[in-house]
């Protein structure tokens, strides 16, 4: 690689760091750091995707005859 072509290289990754801690900083403000407390207490994963239970009983009543609802 020729030292332009290096020289570009490097400036492009310190202007895509300096992005990247830009939009760090700014999703923290936004969400003033609520969103990833909760992510790291574990408040969503005990959430369940009701819609797949839901699929599965309308395929189970649908199989034995019945209606889907």
């Amino acid at each position: 690689m020729t030292e332009s072509a290096k020289r570009v290289a490097e400036q492009a990754e310190a202007r895509l760091d300096e992005v990247a801690e830009n939009v760090r900083r700014r999703f923290d403000r936004v969400t003033k750091g609520g969103f990833s407390e909760a992510i790291r207490d574990g408040r969503f994963s005990d959430q369940v995707d009701h819609g797949v239970d839901q699929g599965r009983d309308e395929a189970r009543r649908r199989k034995q005859g019945g209606s889907e609802r």
